[in-house]
């Protein structure tokens, strides 16, 4: 059977010929060329038209696998696979080109197996081959966003239904291919990123507004790992990384991998030498502390949290600037925003030293005060529980004669008055954890806030006063 195939491929010179005719057509090598050129402003478009595909079914040419042939010739086949995977399909219809399909499928897996293996260290052609390749699959026009087609201006990932992309199978095993090609030991860096150049990396960026989260996965491991691999790509992809952010903050306020790409970062910040460079330290000013402003912020706040507190693991130093940065985004209406700002500062202040938490204490506590008067009872809730965390109680309690006076008003008001039985539990217990820290403290800060409020009660009474004399006034007048 083997004799026959091979000399089937001696005897029809022609087919290869007739595989390598997308490599050669206008529109895909046109797309594959300029994916590897330094400089594409115009390549992204390019993609949605649609490339010629044969209809007739032995266009695609079923090749002898690697593993049958001599090594002399294994470079030869390698690429002809590649080649008939430059084909693309209607994945929309599962009938439709069902063999074509099926036997780029099992190219691409093969593909994948051998570049796994290792069995045959990959020449320059074949790897510039293979990635024009994987180029001309994965860099496409996205489908729009569901808000995009509604007119809405945004959409709730947990009401919307998961986005499933019809050619999800076949781009799977392409972005597979990809990461073994980035991991494997047999890729020399220094050849690879000729191909892997700031141009196809800059599309990896522009795929993660995919709507299938499988995708955004594999994107995200794919660049993590060049990242780590590719050293002298590091300064591009935290630049590229910076003004995805820009844009999204300032500008667009659209951008599907914003969570992704955070989580990229904090394995990225957890890396950083000391001392920290400046050019990392502008980057939390001015990219991740900006980032607390989206609305849709909720969608990756657990991913900028770790990062920012990250940083102020990393240097202690920062935990004022980052307190005081959040406190600058606070939300004035959005309580559920203000909820999660609370958790946020909570876990900055576990790894914050006592000397930086005295340069900000005195705004973080008055909004923290505020916060605690909410009548949304999560917000008091959140803002109550850091009485819960032991070191915030221990810097709490090194800086009582400054904390207390600024929140007692906040707490005896909730004892009072707050309509939540809970909260004036924990305002209740706050009361008395202060009262047994210091108790003079606590009896002077009482003290003020009786006259407080028997001068702010002669201060009202004086007002009504003046309201009835000129009610009477205007009563006799008329």
């Amino acid at each position: 059977m083997f004799n026959r195939i091979m000399k089937r491929g001696q005897k029809k010179p022609s087919k290869p010929e007739v595989i390598e005719a997308p490599m050669a057509t206008s529109a895909p090598a046109a797309n594959v060329i300029v994916n590897h050129a330094s400089r594409a402003p115009t390549a992204a478009p390019q993609p949605a038209a649609p490339p010629p595909v044969p209809p007739n079914p032995g266009v695609v040419e079923v090749l002898p696998q690697l593993k049958d042939i001599s090594l002399s010739e294994r470079h030869v086949v390698f690429i002809r696979k590649v080649q008939v995977c430059c084909f693309m399909f209607d994945f929309t219809d599962t009938m439709k080109s069902a063999r074509e399909k099926e036997i780029k499928r099992q190219t691409i897996t093969e593909l994948i197996d051998f570049v796994q293996s290792g069995s045959c260290k990959m020449n320059e052609v074949m790897q510039d081959e293979m990635v024009k390749m994987i180029a001309f699959n994965i860099f496409r026009s996205l489908p729009p966003a569901p808000h995009e087609n509604t007119g809405a201006t945004g959409g709730d990932p947990e009401e919307e239904e998961m986005y499933m992309d019809p050619t999800w199978p076949h781009l799977q095993l392409v972005y597979e291919l990809l990461l073994r090609y980035v991991v494997s030991s047999e890729t020399d860096t220094r050849v690879a990123k000729r191909y892997l150049d700031h141009s196809f990396i800059s599309k990896l960026f522009d795929l993660f507004d995919s709507e299938d989260l499988r995708e955004k996965e594999y994107l995200k491991t794919i660049l993590h790992r060049i990242y780590g691999r590719f050293m002298v790509h590091r300064p591009f992809i935290r630049n590229e990384m910076n003004n995805i952010f820009f844009r999204f903050i300032f500008e667009t306020e659209r951008y599907g991998g914003v969570g992704e790409l955070l989580e990229i970062l904090g394995s990225i910040i957890n890396g950083f030498a000391l001392p920290m460079k400046e050019e990392h330290k502008l980057f939390l000013v001015r990219a991740l502390i900006p980032l607390h402003k989206p609305k849709t912020i909720a969608s990756y706040h657990n991913q900028l949290s770790y990062c920012v507190t990250q940083f102020v693991e990393k240097d202690f130093r920062l935990a004022d600037i980052v307190i005081r940065g959040v406190l600058k985004c606070w939300p004035i209406t959005n309580c559920g925003k203000e909820v999660l700002f609370i958790g946020e500062l909570e876990e900055i202040l576990e790894v914050t030293q006592s000397l930086e938490f005295q340069r900000c204490m005195v705004p973080l506590f008055k909004q923290i005060g505020r916060s605690i008067n909410s009548p949304h009872f999560q917000v008091a809730e959140r803002a109550l529980f850091w009485w819960n965390n032991e070191h915030i109680v221990g810097l709490i309690a090194e800086h009582r004669h400054a904390i207390l006076p600024i929140i007692f008003d906040a707490l005896e008001k909730n004892v009072q008055n707050h309509w939540n039985q809970a909260i004036n539990g924990l305002s209740s217990n706050v009361r008395r954890m202060f009262l047994e820290m210091d108790c003079d403290l606590f009896e002077e800060c009482q003290r003020q806030y009786e006259e407080r409020e028997a001068k702010a009660e002669e201060l009202q009474e004086k007002r009504l006063s003046i309201w009835k004399r000129l009610e009477e006034v205007a009563a006799a007048s008329s």
